[in-house]
């Protein structure tokens, strides 16, 4: 079979269009928002505005659990949860599993708990990301979702 210069040159264009419809640009793919939580986090306190800790988040069949990866500046060496009852009672709280639970319902993961450490209670929640991915605002509660406490986290890059 012999193809004519100008049938090949049209091929070429064709597998051109194509390839640059289905394979994502560089940027384009720097710019997808990051649509689950599973990642590394960094805990903000709300009232110094500081970082308090990394939290490692990890998706395992559809589900949320997330780690307390490494505190910054704690109070004292190697803190404990000393507050927490039950398993979690004295602890370490680097390692401590303090989200768990939680799977896709919309926009958002719902139906986990999260654990305060530093009052040792666990709450019901949610989580939404925010600003592309880049954020991540949890929602701990006790009762109603309409009470409870919003924390604002930070992803790591």
């Amino acid at each position: 079979m012999h193809f004519s210069p100008r049938r090949i040159a049209c091929f070429a264009t064709s597998l051109v269009v194509l390839t640059a419809s289905i394979v994502p640009t560089r940027q384009a793919m720097a710019q997808a928002p990051n649509d689950s939580p599973a990642g590394r986090w960094k805990t903000v306190d709300d009232h110094t505005g500081k970082v308090r800790s990394i939290v490692a988040i990890r998706e395992q069949s559809g589900t949320l659990f997330g780690t307390v990866e490494s505190l910054v500046d704690p109070p004292v060496p190697n803190p404990t949860c000393y507050l927490c009852s039950g398993d979690l009672k004295d602890r370490p709280l680097v390692g401590l599993q303090v989200i768990w639970g939680f799977t896709k319902d919309g926009d958002r993961w719902s139906g986990g708990h999260v654990l305060d450490p530093e009052t040792g209670k666990i709450y019901s929640g949610w989580i939404a990301l925010e600003d592309g991915g880049k954020k991540l605002r949890l929602h701990g509660y006790i009762g109603i979702s309409l009470i409870g406490r919003t924390e604002h986290w930070q992803r790591v890059e």
